[in-house]
């Protein structure tokens, strides 16, 4: 079964997380297996990073896969800080500068 992708470029932080939530939650419904393209998302904080957590569970709670398969400085910036890598579970990629 091929994975879903989706490419964000909004900034994932609290002045934007409560209309990417429902996009998020209707990405989720779109297939089993989802990849997050965020290498465009060029500011994130901690609800960002929270909105990612809960995207996450609720596919795993679902059946679902989700992962992030590229990440901007931002994102990447982020996961490290919080010591998320290993949950996520994704290989850190970051395009090239």
């Amino acid at each position: 079964m091929s994975a879903i992708r989706r490419a964000f470029t909004e900034d994932f932080t609290i002045y934007r997380v409560a209309e990417l939530k429902p996009v998020l939650l209707a990405v989720i419904q779109e297939g089993e297996h989802i990849e997050l393209d965020l290498s465009g998302v060029e500011h994130m904080d901690s609800a960002g990073c929270q909105l990612l957590i809960f995207a996450k569970r609720e596919a795993g709670a679902a059946g679902k896969t989700l992962a992030i398969v590229a990440h901007s400085r931002a994102v990447q910036s982020l996961i490290e800080f919080y010591n998320l890598a290993a949950w996520f579970g994704d290989p850190l990629v970051v395009p090239a500068a």
